[in-house]
């Protein structure tokens, strides 16, 4: 008697959920499918999985806070019709494109450096704050107490001794350490306003309201409202202490004067303001010097609180714009349908499409799951690169020589969809070409893939590959 009456409640709450499945708004129709497929093949299990990860649940009110505050600062994050960039040819779906995505114009006047590889880039944010005269923000996914982040942490105290306002935010996860280290007590203690953002609470109750993966991935500098500094590289060094078996960890970093730096400030403020409640707002009232011509940028900042469309959505744009050349490096490929389909129809129409990816991944079901993709993507024609010389972090992508990306997001749907992420989509010849230069200089540094060697693999191994791939959606 218990027993059937287990087997039809199991079977009457596996049916109630894959009901609401169904109907959850905003889902492809491959995500509904790989989550009715888990929730029926592996009982209990599947339900919970679903129940904890399966919805972009977020606070209403929280929600709402952060709405409020977009709505405060669009009013006053508009660069002036002087830096305006305005587009048509190729160019202009894609600008187009990020602004519907992200909210912000595309602005000249800007100049921007690619920093060196190595951690003497570090060196270029700490001289920035330490000639700061007003304020420094920080916001990093993940900040460890190493040589480099006590370089930055020190230069923040000292900043905040003669009187500039810092402000520092970091992940609940991903700084997790750090936010309970000695550093971190000494920089609170200095009058630092150091922030944790989507702090964990109680984790069973948090789950039934909240997401309980949701991350801030951002990495965001800004100095005086001039300077900012943006890119892939979190506040560590390159060892990466917290993974030190897969290092070194190969970043990109990027120093950046201009209007567009505002952009990168209204990011910071929209996270910072819906946390602390503080209304910073009159910040981007403030002039930022044009260097005319200057470069021409475009932040994107996307999170699951805003629905306007996903970084996915600027990828496949600046993809299908191609016409002779793409080049992108991302430490893990679990894209969304578009994205791959936007990829392999570049290299199918004779656009020469080269990823550059690690060979040896710290994540490994999201690494196999990548694997799933490969034998398609080669099959269309793209030129596949496996970077041996550590882990491959930086996420670029280079178009034609005329136009790239640069920022926190991986071609991966958590990128896309779950967490806070900034890029920078930048149109200029000649920094592209420096981007496309060190691309090129992870393709020295790693090994083609071919079909054959695909062929060649294990049964298990193609078998686990293409098993994942096909739950990439819920990854």
């Amino acid at each position: 008697m218990w027993t059937e009456t287990l087997i039809f409640l199991h079977y009457g709450v596996t049916l109630a959920v894959a009901i609401r499945v169904l109907l959850r708004p905003r889902l492809e129709p491959s995500v509904r499918l790989s989550w009715i497929l888990i929730i029926q093949l592996i009982p209990l299990v599947g339900i919970l999985a679903y129940v904890l990860f399966g919805e972009i649940r977020m606070r209403g009110a929280e929600v709402q806070r952060m709405a409020d505050v977009r709505d405060r600062l669009s009013s006053l994050w508009r660069a002036s019709d002087q830096t305006v960039a305005r587009f048509g040819g190729v160019a202009g779906p894609l600008v187009a494109a990020v602004e519907a995505t992200g909210g912000f114009h595309a602005v000249r006047g800007n100049r921007i450096e690619l920093l060196p590889e190595d951690d003497t880039a570090m060196d270029q944010m700490v001289a920035a704050i330490d000639a700061a005269q007003d304020h420094v923000h920080i916001l990093f996914y993940i900040w460890l107490d190493d040589v480099s982040g006590r370089k930055v942490a020190d230069a923040t105290i000292r900043a905040a001794s003669r009187g500039v306002a810092v402000r520092v935010m970091v992940d609940a996860i991903g700084s997790r350490a750090f936010s309970r280290s000695v550093t971190w007590a000494n920089m609170k203690a200095a009058g630092i306003e150091c922030v944790i953002a989507l702090p964990l609470g109680l984790p069973i109750i948090g789950a039934l309201f909240q997401r309980m993966d949701l991350r801030n991935h951002r990495k965001i500098l800004v100095v005086d409202n001039d300077t900012g500094f943006t890119g892939s590289r979190n506040c560590s060094d390159m060892a990466f202490a917290a993974k030190p078996r897969f290092a070194p960890w190969v970043d990109i970093l990027l120093r950046i004067n201009g209007p567009v730096v505002r952009q990168m400030q209204a990011v910071f403020l929209q996270d910072w303001m819906s946390y602390t409640g503080e209304d910073l707002g009159e910040m981007l009232e403030q002039t930022v010097p044009a260097d005319e011509p200057g470069i021409i940028a475009q932040v994107a900042g996307t999170g699951p609180d805003r629905r306007h469309g996903t970084l996915s959505d600027c990828m496949a744009t600046m993809l299908y714009a191609a016409r002779e050349s793409v080049t992108i490096t991302t430490p893990y490929y679990v894209p969304d349908a578009a994205l791959d389909v936007a990829i392999r129809s570049a290299a199918r129409r004779g656009v020469r499409v080269r990823m550059i990816l690690p060979e040896r991944n710290d994540l490994l079901v999201v690494a196999a799951s990548s694997e799933g993709f490969y034998y398609s993507l080669l099959s269309a024609g793209v030129e596949l690169y496996l970077f041996r010389a550590g882990l491959l972090h930086s996420k670029t992508i280079t178009v034609d020589n005329a136009f790239s990306m640069v920022g926190s997001a991986n071609m991966d749907r958590r990128s896309f969809e779950i967490n806070y992420e900034m890029n920078m989509l930048i149109l200029d010849n000649a920094l592209t070409a420096q981007i496309l230069q060190r691309q090129d200089s992870y393709i020295r540094r790693a090994r083609p893939l071919t079909i054959q060697e695909i062929r060649d693999w294990s049964v298990w191994r193609r078998l686990r590959n293409n098993l994942l791939a096909l739950a990439s959606p819920l990854l």
